[in-house]
C-alpha cells in the first residue's frame, strides 16, 4: 500500500544530460578508479594504525590507552578534514582540493613515521587524517558531477566498495607490519602512496564541476593568487533539513554495527576462539571487507533499477526518495540478524564452528551495511546535487563525531552485560534506523517542504 505523499507528482522530468556527456565512459571509470585510489588511502591511513598501537606506545615509553588517544584526535581530524576539502571544492573545484590535501598527507605520514614523542605523535597523525580524510566527500562529490541520476547509484556504490574495501585490508596489512616489520616504515609507506597519488590526480584528472558553478568562476577580478574565506562549518548548516538528517542518523546507526563487530574483534572473536597472533586477528577482518566489495555495487546497481522503475511508474516524475526503497533487505534483515547471530555464536557456540560462522556474519555485516548505506549516499547526492560534496562531508562528520563517542562505549558493555546483549542492543538500533528511513520514503516530500536547503530538481539533475 503506498501512501498518498509518493503517488503524488513532485518534480516533473525533463532532460538535461548534456553536461554529463562531457566526459567519454572510458574517462568517467578513469576518474572513478582515481577518486576511489584517493579514497581507499584515509581507510588505509585509520585501520593500520591500531594494529601497530602496541609496538607505538613500546617505541615511545607510553601506554596503550594513551597513544590510543591518537585514535579519537583522528576522527576529530577526519571531520575537520570532510567539512573544509568538501566546503572549499564548491568555491575552488574538485581537482583543487585534491592537489591541496594530499601534501598535508605526506608530511603528516613523514611526521608519524619520525615522531619521537607522544606530543609529536599526536600533531603528525592530526595533520595525517586532515590531509587525506576528505576524499570520500570529494569522490562523491566527483561522481555527482559526471553520472546522470539514473547511472550514479552504480557508480557511487563501486567507488564505496573500492574505498570501504580498505577498512578490511588495512588491519591486516597493520597487523602483519607490527608482528613482522616496523611501523615507522608503514608510514613512510602511506608517504609514498600519496606521491603516487598526487602525480596521477595531476597528470590525468580533469576538473569535474559542471562550468560555471564555481564560487570562483563568479569573481570578475582575480588575483594571481586568490585565497577567499570560505566557513566549512556552513555545510553542517544543510543537516537542519529533516529528511537530510534521518538519513544520516540512519546510516550511522547501521555504520555502528560495523564497529561494535570489529573494534573489540581480539576482545571476543580473538580471546574466544584463542587467537592471540596480531596478524591472524587482521585477517579476521576480511570476511567484512570482501561483504564491503560486493555489497556496494550490488546496491548501487539495486538503486539505480528502483529509481528507474519508480520513475516509470510515475511516467516520468522522479521521487529522490524512491532511492531509499533499495535499503530494506539490509537494514531491516542482513544487518540485525547478522550482528544478533554473531553476539550468540560467540557467547554460545566455540571451536572451528563457531568461528566460521562469525566470518559468516562478518561478511553478512558487510554486505547489508552497504545495502544502507549505498543508497543514503547517492540519495545525498541526488537531492543536493549542486553540493552534493558538502552534503556528503556534513553527514560524514556528523557520523563520525557520534561513532566516535559511542565506540568508547562498546569494550565497557561487554565487560558489563555481555557481547550478546551489546550485540542484541546495536541490532534495536539498526532497526530504529530503517525506521528513519522508512519514515523518510513516505512523508519525504513534506520534509523537503519544511526546509529547503536548495535541493535539486530534475531541470538539473536529470
Amino acid at each position: 500500500m503506498v501512501s498518498d505523499s509518493e503517488d503524488t507528482p513532485l518534480l516533473a522530468s525533463t532532460t538535461n544530460e548534456v553536461i554529463y556527456d562531457r566526459f567519454a565512459p572510458r574517462q568517467k571509470r578513469w576518474i572513478v578508479f582515481l577518486v576511489s585510489f584517493a579514497g581507499l588511502l584515509p581507510m588505509f591511513v585509520h585501520a593500520t594504525f591500531v594494529p601497530s598501537i602496541p609496538q607505538i606506545a613500546k617505541d615511545l615509553d607510553s601506554t596503550h590507552a594513551v597513544v590510543s588517544l591518537t585514535v579519537s584526535l583522528s576522527v576529530l581530524a577526519s571531520a575537520i578534514s570532510a567539512l573544509v576539502w568538501a566546503t572549499y571544492s564548491s568555491f575552488y573545484g574538485r581537482r583543487s582540493m585534491y592537489m591541496w590535501g594530499v601534501p598535508f598527507l605526506f608530511f603528516g605520514s613523514c611526521g608519524v613515521a619520525m615522531a619521537a614523542s607522544l606530543k609529536s605523535l599526536l600533531f603528525w597523525r592530526f595533520v595525517q587524517a586532515f590531509g587525506c580524510s576528505g576524499a570520500l566527500a570529494l569522490g562523491a562529490g566527483v561522481i555527482g558531477d559526471i553520472y546522470k541520476l539514473e547511472e550514479r547509484g552504480t557508480a557511487i556504490g563501486v567507488f564505496f566498495g573500492a574505498t570501504l574495501l580498505g577498512f578490511a585490508i588495512a588491519p591486516l596489512l597493520g597487523g602483519t607490519a607490527a608482528q613482522y616489520w616496523s611501523w615507522r616504515n608503514l608510514h613512510y609507506s602511506l608517504a609514498a602512496w600519496g606521491l603516487l597519488e598526487l602525480l596521477l590526480i595531476y597528470v590525468s584528472f580533469p576538473e569535474t564541476s559542471h562550468p560555471g558553478t564555481l564560487g570562483i568562476d563568479k569573481i570578475t577580478h582575480k588575483r594571481w593568487i586568490h585565497i577567499t574565506w570560505v566557513n566549512p562549518l556552513s555545510s553542517l548548516w544543510l543537516l537542519r533539513s529533516p529528511n537530510l538528517f534521518a538519513v544520516t542518523l540512519a546510516s550511522t546507526l547501521m555504520l555502528f554495527t560495523d564497529y561494535v563487530l570489529l573494534v573489540p574483534l581480539a576482545y571476543t572473536i580473538g580471546v574466544r576462539y584463542g587467537i592471540t597472533n596480531e596478524a591472524i586477528i587482521g585477517a579476521c577482518f576480511l570476511p567484512n571487507g570482501l561483504g564491503n566489495l560486493i555489497g556496494a555495487p550490488v546496491a548501487g546497481r539495486l538503486s539505480d533499477i528502483v529509481v528507474r522503475k519508480w520513475r516509470e511508474k510515475r511516467k516520468g516524475v522522479w521521487f529522490p526518495e524512491d532511492r531509499l526503497r533499495a535499503t530494506w533487505i539490509g537494514g531491516l534483515v542482513m544487518v540485525p540478524l547478522s550482528i544478533g547471530a554473531s553476539g550468540l555464536i560467540t557467547t554460545y557456540v566455540g571451536g572451528p564452528v563457531g568461528l566460521c560462522l562469525n566470518l559468516l556474519c562478518l561478511f553478512t555485516n558487510g554486505v547489508g551495511v552497504h545495502f544502507v548505506f549505498n543508497p543514503i549516499g547517492s540519495y545525498n547526492v541526488d537531492v543536493a546535487r549542486s553540493r552534493s560534496a558538502e552534503t556528503t562531508a556534513a553527514s560524514a562528520a556528523v557520523r563520525s563525531l557520534i561513532i566516535s563517542a559511542a565506540t568508547s562505549l562498546i569494550i565497557p558493555s561487554i565487560e558489563n552485560i555481555g557481547v550478546a546483549w551489546t550485540n542484541v542492543i546495536a541490532a534495536i538500533l539498526a532497526i530504529i534506523g530503517q525506521g528513519l528511513i522508512l519514515l523518510t520514503i513516505r512523508y519525504g516530500d513534506r520534509m523537503r517542504a519544511s526546509v529547503d536547503v536548495g535541493f535539486s530538481i530534475a531541470e538539473n539533475n536529470s
